[in-house]
């Protein structure tokens, strides 16, 4: 069975070379996203769950067009998403976790990367790479974060795509730092709380507090809720560009950095500063680039964050750390972690 990340080196029917075969395949690698995108809305594993279903089946259950539905199938099984045997069609590994209701879901992130707001702006990265602008602001006439205020079902698709992301790292987070000796820790910007809920699950005597936007905490509310612990999480609203709130042992931001440019990176990290007693520590934690130009998913996430911030970028370490310094901070360690995430640990200086 091929698939796009295992295909032949020589496609020996049509006479390709290696580079030909496999740019043929990047250039419909839009087609392959839009057909995950489509499985992930249809909920299809979830119609697989409980066993292999031909199409006729599988349609009725999701409302599509069943020969139309099994070409798609057929289409996704060829690159290693979903099984297929005497025309029925099943879960694999790779499907499974197009499935809300399993460990590392990336069902979520799946339909927020592929709805109209997102792919709209993938169309304009040749105006980003022209003119250095953000997509986002070129389509919609406004930032991100700003746009999302006023469009709830967006809103909703890009915290649930948030929080499915997260918890694809969380666990490795936890595990890299040792949060034992924390008493109290605010997770700046944190959506719905799943990092703090992580740290909290497993460090027991650690109180936490979650600042966002008034409007992303009241919806935090239940996520916490759900987590049982509540009761060790204070709901904090407000701006990390106007203030944060004092007095914590330690600060957390993970992923908030990337999404702006210097300056107002400068802006959050100096109203960092100003909130923290002396003893406290800044957690940075971010996907890092590394000096080469390997193959890297940061890569990638850095034009996705140059279509959809205004000046927000994936940074290397030095940068990361002459940031801290112009801050008024003092890097003192900078932890890997088992995914791309590392944790920037910082002090006052």
């Amino acid at each position: 069975m091929s698939n796009l990340t295992n295909a032949p080196l020589i496609d020996e029917h049509r006479g390709l070379s290696e580079g030909a075969t496999r740019l043929r395949h990047l250039i419909l690698g839009h087609i392959v996203s839009r057909a995950v995108h489509v499985a992930a809305e249809l909920n299809l594993a979830h119609h697989l769950k409980e066993g292999s279903k031909d199409s006729a089946e599988l349609a009725t259950l999701c409302g599509t067009h069943a020969p139309t539905l099994s070409r798609l199938m057929r289409m996704l099984v060829s690159i290693g998403v979903f099984a297929e045997r005497g025309g029925r069609f099943s879960n694999n590994d790779i499907s499974e976790l197009l499935r809300s209701d399993v460990p590392q879901s990336m069902r979520a992130w799946a339909r927020m990367f592929g709805a109209d707001f997102k792919w709209s702006v993938v169309q304009e990265l040749l105006h980003s790479v022209r003119t250095g602008e953000c997509a986002f602001e070129h389509v919609f006439g406004e930032e991100q974060f700003n746009y999302l205020t006023h469009h709830p079902e967006e809103a909703k698709l890009f915290d649930e795509g948030m929080v499915s992301g997260s918890e694809l790292i969380n666990r490795a987070i936890v595990d890299a730092y040792d949060f034992s000796g924390i008493a109290t820790l605010i997770d700046i910007a944190g959506g719905y709380g799943s990092t703090l809920c992580s740290i909290l699950a497993k460090h027991p005597n650690l109180k936490g507090t979650l600042f966002d936007l008034p409007h992303v905490v009241t919806k935090a509310e239940g996520f916490i809720a759900s987590k049982g612990l509540r009761d060790r999480c204070t709901l904090a609203g407000g701006s990390f560009l106007q203030n944060v709130p004092k007095g914590a042992d330690a600060y957390f931001m993970k992923h908030i950095i990337h999404d702006w440019d210097d300056e107002r990176c400068l802006q959050i990290l100096r109203n960092c500063h100003a909130a923290m007693p002396a003893h406290a520590k800044l957690l940075v934690c971010e996907k890092v680039l590394s000096e080469d130009n390997d193959a890297s998913f940061t890569r990638i996430l850095d034009l996705v964050m140059l279509l959809n911030t205004a000046g927000g970028r994936e940074r290397t370490e030095p940068e990361y750390r002459t940031l801290l310094e112009q801050a008024g901070f003092r890097m003192t360690r900078a932890i890997p972690t088992k995914v791309e995430n590392w944790i920037l640990e910082a002090e006052k200086a």
